[in-house]
């Protein structure tokens, strides 16, 4: 005969620490679960990113463009160079005498002088003096060679208003020669709508509109007949 072994029946108090145990484990994983939100609080944010900006002068920056002028030649416009403290896509303001702070949220889009350059092979291609007009680096060879540099470009919060400053420097040279035709310094200041970096940006823009057709007279006067 075979005998078959049941298995003892548990007591009340071995239920009791079952349902102990799994009321623990409950509590365990509610208490990790705080913890790793807590933690992940605690965290480091990801930096904000800064809000881009054009400088591209606007519509008003478009100007009709100026019939070529006969035995016009080609103009070479070397890329702009800028001051130290300009040559960056942080936006620049002073609020005293020479120091200048950036903004700390809102940047150009790229650098203004390379924002600059073909806006001026715009400008130079409206003016009718040129046959041609070629940005460098280029392996082709022009008459003239036209060299800019970006001065200032700063919002300007010791006035009320605040206003952009805008000051360039061209220098149009005869290549063969080497012989400077013409040197012209451009100051130009625009008020801004408002006192933060959007205004600054806006009226940054209409001084380029203003300045751009000027470059282009300058240009177009400095060519010999």
């Amino acid at each position: 005969m075979t005998l078959l072994r049941l298995p003892a029946a548990q007591p009340d108090g071995c239920q009791l620490t079952v349902a102990w145990r799994s009321a623990l484990c409950a509590t365990a994983v509610l208490c990790l679960t705080l913890l790793v939100g807590c933690a992940s609080g605690l965290l480091p944010k990801p930096p904000t990113q800064p809000t881009l900006l054009l400088l591209d002068g606007g519509p008003a920056g478009t100007s009709p463009a100026v019939p070529i002028r006969p035995g016009a030649k080609t103009l070479i416009v070397e890329t702009p160079r800028a001051a130290a403290a300009y040559d960056t896509r942080d936006l620049a303001y002073t609020r005293r005498g020479q120091q200048i702070a950036y903004y700390a949220y809102h940047q150009w889009a790229d650098k203004p002088t390379q924002m600059l350059a073909p806006l001026i092979v715009r400008a130079a291609q409206g003016s009718g003096a040129f046959q041609a007009v070629v940005p460098a680096p280029t392996l082709a060879t022009g008459a003239f060679r036209l060299e800019t540099e970006l001065l200032r470009l700063q919002q300007d919060f010791t006035h009320t208003p605040s206003r952009v400053q805008l000051s360039v420097r061209a220098v149009l040279i005869d290549t063969a020669t080497r012989q400077v035709l013409g040197v012209r310094l451009f100051d130009i200041a625009v008020d801004t709508p408002s006192e933060d970096a959007v205004g600054g940006a806006s009226a940054a823009n209409q001084a380029v509109a203003q300045w751009l057709p000027a470059l282009a007279t300058f240009m177009a006067q400095a060519i010999p007949p």
